[in-house]
């Protein structure tokens, strides 16, 4: 196998689901693989049927992102290693119990995957690709961002950091050729569902995609430039309203004086 000329793609939370479908469609157009997650049998089954059928490089990583040691070790394969190009921040739970029915032991752990770990692995990663002038970062986070009353608030919560984040990178790094993508799947056909406490069998099939055609869509929105997709979206205006209108806002969010609807009324 020789080196690809796009570069290695790591891929964390790849044994399953839509980091397997990443691993598959990164490597069927051309990019060598580092695959992260922690089940090592099912990284090496996928990475034999990937390079069986591809002919590029396939590395497995047996990591638990939520453990110190193995996010870390992570973190120096994306500063150090000089042929990684893209990184999918893939790995995640979820949770859909109410806040008050959800355990708070879960929710922290949820915090450590959902956001801890895909901040380290982008700080990892950002700097090296800067320094290369060129790279991709794409964060998979949920429509959750932008809606936090359909699932789990602390769900909600940790895919609006994780959209924030991305816009925050564009802004910053952009023009120093650092290419990155939120991703914001609907209801998604993988084990996330029931991992999370509700089977993806008990939701209405109308608002469920296959994660097939989720990862074919926001690999399709990445080739396009979008800093965000929404695969399930049909209007591409509705976000490109939402974010004109958040735009719109940012020179009133800070003024010298509170907005005259909060100025104390002259006592009679």
């Amino acid at each position: 196998m020789s080196l690809s000329p796009l570069g290695t793609a790591l891929i964390t939370g790849a044994s399953s689901g839509i980091g397997a479908i990443y691993a598959d469609r990164l490597a069927a157009r051309g990019h060598d693989l580092i695959l992260v997650a922690r089940n090592r049998g099912k990284l090496a089954g996928l990475a034999a049927q990937i390079a069986d059928r591809t002919g590029r490089s396939v590395e497995v990583v047996a990591a638990d992102l939520g453990d110190k040691a193995d996010l870390r070790a992570v973190e120096r394969m994306l500063a150090t290693d000089a042929s990684i190009t893209t990184l999918v921040n893939n790995a995640g739970v979820g949770a859909t119990a109410p806040l008050l029915s959800a355990d708070v032991d879960a929710m922290e752990r949820m915090i450590d995957l959902d956001v801890t770990a895909l901040m380290r692995l982008t700080y990892a990663a950002a700097p090296a690709f800067m320094a290369r002038g060129h790279g991709t970062i794409v964060n998979i986070a949920s429509i959750v961002a932008i809606g936090p009353e359909i699932l789990n608030g602390v769900y909600g919560g940790a895919k609006a950091f994780v959209l924030a984040l991305t816009q925050s990178l564009h802004h910053e790094l952009a023009s120093k050729g650092l290419r990155v993508q939120a991703v914001l799947p609907g209801a998604t056909a993988t084990d996330f569902w029931g991992v999370a406490g509700t089977p993806v069998e008990h939701l209405p099939g109308e608002i469920v995609m296959p994660a097939e055609a989720m990862v074919d869509a926001a690999l399709a929105g990445l080739d396009i430039g979008e800093l965000v997709t929404i695969p399930a979206l049909p209007d591409a205006a509705q976000w490109q309203a939402y974010e004109a209108a958040r735009q719109a806002m940012l020179p009133n969010l800070s003024r010298s004086e509170p907005a005259a609807r909060y100025r104390a009324v002259p006592a009679a």
